[in-house]
């Protein structure tokens, strides 16, 4: 069998081989093609992409795109009190804007919207050709979707680059979101003048209404402004207004929106927009307002960039514990109390000064955003003197005469009278008589008040001074006071958790202190430098408010517990030195801080955080804040559902012993009833509370209330200033918490303060502190037998009268104990529904 053929050949291919089939390929002439082809390619992909493409914006961001919103502001009740905004918006959804309106838009911007697929080819192409002309950018070629794209993920730069990326990004914009969410985005960013964003907000601000109220001539309006607002403004360009309104009524007329009847009607229609107008807010609680926006803004951050929730973007709503009828009687009450005082010392001077040029007048009273709201004042400018009068300008643009005999009060301090001292340019509070206008003062002394609620710890309304258009200090939380003898009840309430009982005897008399070698003798002594009046109980002392009796429970006590039951109840931030004269207020507190410790008294020692925020939710109703927040089931049922009442989880911390919190309140009612503030007593309801009176006097406080409702002020200078002698706690600020009061306290239930568990209510003798078994109190405040709370095993005891019991054979005495002849403590409190 013959083999099998085999080559006497081999194939080799070499590196060689393949450099000259290379050479002979790319000297060919259409692979010299391909080649330029290819890099001019690979060169225009890489510029595409770092002129267009980088940093792109993605589409997909729209799904979740929310506008920058106001947050809004309510009171306890939910009546809106402020918004938040840096721009006027109202988001809608596409459903709830009318079909006309959007077909005004439509008609005016891009009425082939629903028919492109995000860029308008033949509008693009022959405006490129007419900026290659005219050698200008070309404007106003964009489509609704390139808008969108434009205002939410691009900047307003004008190029051809950016027109580009416009509408690159429209085409992924169209392929992520349906017509009708591009037209929704739309409507509610865009621009439209007079810091309106969104038609909803336009309609407002151009028209004063919803719309969904508006007519067509009004539709079409709106529809005119984002090619340029402020060239449509109706103050200064009605005519041209009217112009371009019309040309968008035929527009709409030419695609079918209206007919022939609806487009004449409205073609005769007037602009009717109403003048511009700053929005209203309510002057009432301004500064609660402003210190629940200081917190939002420590815990949200102002802007966008400061996270979703931002105060002036985030679109929240914000539940406060505000009481707008309790605001207005505590504000009337401090500003009556403050003129009472400064009514007589002659004209503090203008609230502003400002100066204008011509017809500026206006725009210069405006920017001062002075509201004055008390009775019929009115804030007014100077615009000129001349001869006996002046004349005065006012916000709404109005004129008036202010008569030389209107202004004669004396400037404080200066001397002249206060026409002579006015100026153009000064920005005065007046207030109308006849055709003419007065001149006002606006106090120079201040003050603040704060009510809490002792419960819940909410505060249900502040004022810090007169005015806050005025004055936006807030005294009420920000102002560093001596409190004065309003710390005292603080005081003996340390002395009551380390062993005191409210019949403790006292010395009110002398007491010196050796402070070291620098300081020297330190002697102490009561206000006014009254002398003392010898062994007293502890609660004679409080209810006369006896520095020197203060002074020896303090150092009985120790100082250094005093301190430190002030920081636990929160009268300071940081711990007090443990010197005596802490102990008659020397430290600096604030209202706020004291309102909250007197309300741990009255809520038996447990902890209270004030509170003005009750909660905030996000623009979809989460409550994003406080953190563990819980809706508390079935508090607001309409009706008794048979099941046990629903009881809030109490987690706060007890601060002070409860019984001594009670007994330090029981106490404090004697104030009212016998002491520094009897001026109270005819309010008729258990109230508990004490004067105050620094040194001076500079500053003087109330602070006090019932188990509804605690309220403190103080009343005093900015730069601490003598008051007078006669200005004392009891005769200037207790009359001011009265008139509060009694407006405040209508209606509400006469309520006692209730003891806690373990109190024993004994009868003693007011003057002597030692116990009484054959009398009982009577209805008379200064009645010589008082029930006093005591801790179990603290209250005095009975003591046998030498040659009676002692002598007695041990089962009589026995007998005379068991006994008791006429009624007894437990029928009287059983009567009196137990122990309160």
């Amino acid at each position: 069998m013959a083999d099998a053929y085999q080559p006497n050949f081999t194939l080799k291919f070499t590196r060689e081989d393949a450099r000259s089939g290379f050479a002979a390929i790319r000297h060919r002439w259409w692979f010299r093609i391909l080649a330029w082809l290819l890099l001019l390619a690979g060169v225009g992909t890489a510029v595409l992409w770092a002129l267009l493409l980088r940093d792109l914006p993605s589409a997909d961001k729209l799904r979740d795109y929310e506008p920058p919103l106001p947050t809004n502001v309510r009171a306890g009740d939910g009546t809106p009190l402020r918004s938040y905004a840096r721009e006027r918006r109202v988001e809608l959804s596409f459903e709830e804007y009318p079909k006309l309106m959007v077909g005004a838009f439509l008609s005016a911007e891009d009425k082939t919207f629903f028919q492109h697929s995000g860029v308008d080819y033949p509008g693009l192409v022959r405006a490129a050709w007419q900026g290659l002309t005219s050698g200008e950018t070309p404007r106003g070629t964009s489509t609704i979707t390139q808008q969108v794209a434009k205002n939410l993920l691009l900047t307003n730069e004008v190029s051809y680059v950016r027109k580009a990326r416009e509408a690159i990004l429209a085409f992924r914009i169209e392929n992520t979101l349906s017509k009708e969410q591009i037209l929704e985005l739309y409507l509610n960013q865009i621009a439209l003048g007079r810091n309106a964003f969104g038609v909803e907000a336009a309609a407002h601000a151009y028209f004063d209404r919803d719309v969904k109220q508006l007519t067509i001539p009004q539709f079409a309006y709106l529809a005119i402004l984002p090619k340029g607002p402020s060239n449509y403004m109706p103050e200064r360009h009605a005519e041209r207004a009217i112009e371009r309104r019309n040309w968008v009524l035929g527009q709409m007329l030419e695609n079918g929106y209206i007919d022939e009847a609806q487009h004449a009607a409205a073609i005769a229609a007037p602009l009717g927009a109403v003048p511009r107008q700053t929005p209203s807010t309510d002057p009432l609680g301004g500064y609660f307002i402003e210190e629940v926006r200081r917190q939002l803004l420590d815990k949200f951050g102002e802007t966008q960039e400061s996270g979703p929730y931002s105060v002036y973007a985030g679109g929240s709503w914000v539940r406060t514990s505000f009481d707008p009828e309790l605001q207005k009687d505590a504000q009337k009450a401090l500003r009556e109390g403050l003129l009472r005082y400064d009514r007589g010392r002659g004209w503090s001077g203008p609230m502003r000064e400002t100066t204008f040029t011509g017809d500026g007048w206006r725009a210069a009273l405006l920017n001062t955003n002075i509201m004055l709201d008390y009775e019929n004042w009115r804030a007014a400018i100077v615009i000129s003197k001349s001869g006996g009068n002046a004349e005065i300008g006012f916000g709404d643009g109005k004129t008036a005469t202010l008569p030389t005999w209107a202004a004669q009060m004396p400037v404080r301090g200066k001397g002249g009278t206060a026409f002579a001292a006015l100026k153009p340019g000064d920005v005065i509070a007046v207030s109308p008589e006849g055709p003419n206008f007065v001149l006002r003062a606006i106090p120079k002394i201040s003050g603040g008040i704060v009510v809490q609620d002792p419960r819940t710890g909410r505060i249900l309304a502040m004022q810090g001074g007169f005015d806050a258009t005025v004055q936006n200090f807030n005294r009420a939380t920000q102002a560093q006071r001596q409190p004065g003898s309003t710390i005292k009840p603080i005081v003996y309430a340390a002395a009551l958790e380390n062993g005191m009982t409210p019949a403790s005897i006292i010395v009110d008399g002398p007491f010196c202190v050796y402070q070291g070698a620098a300081l020297g003798q330190k002697c102490f002594r009561n206000f006014g430098g009254t002398r003392g009046a010898g062994p007293r109980t502890m609660r004679w002392g409080i209810e006369q408010s006896r520095n020197l009796m203060t002074v020896q429970a303090a150092n009985q006590t120790g100082m250094e517990r005093v301190v430190d039951l002030m920081q636990r109840i929160g009268v300071s931030q940081q711990k007090y030195p443990p010197y005596l004269a802490y102990s008659l207020g020397a430290g600096e507190t604030t209202v706020m801080r004291m309102v909250n410790a007197y309300s741990i008294l009255v809520n038996h020692g447990r902890a209270l955080n004030p509170s003005l925020i009750d909660f905030v939710q996000d623009r979809h109703g989460k409550v994003i804040w406080p953190e563990n927040w819980r809706a508390c089931d079935r508090c607001n049922a309409p009706d008794w559902d048979g099941k046990p009442m629903p009881r809030p989880v109490i987690r706060s911390r007890q601060v002070l012993d409860a019984m001594s919190a009670y007994q330090m309140v029981n106490i404090t009612e004697g104030v009212i009833q016998r002491g520094t503030a009897t001026v109270l007593r005819d309010l008729g309801r258990p109230i508990m509370g004490k004067t105050g009176t620094s040194s001076g006097p500079r500053d003087v406080w109330f602070i006090g209330g019932t188990p509804q409702m605690i309220a403190g002020l103080y009343v005093g200078y900015d730069t601490p200033t003598n008051l007078g002698g006669y200005a004392q706690g009891g005769t200037m600020a207790a009359p001011i918490f009265k008139q509060f009061a009694q407006k405040a306290y209508e209606g509400l239930d006469v309520l006692p303060f209730t003891a806690p568990a373990g109190v024993r209510m004994v009868r003693i003798d007011r003057t002597t502190g030692k116990r009484v078994f054959g009398a009982w109190p009577g209805t008379d405040p200064k009645s010589g037998v008082i029930w006093e709370a005591f801790k179990p095993e603290s209250e005095p005891r009975r003591l046998a009268r030498r040659g009676e019991e002692e002598d007695a054979p041990k089962a009589v005495v026995k007998k005379k104990a068991v006994r008791q002849e006429g009624p007894r403590d437990s029928d009287f409190l059983q009567r009196e529904g137990g122990i309160y």
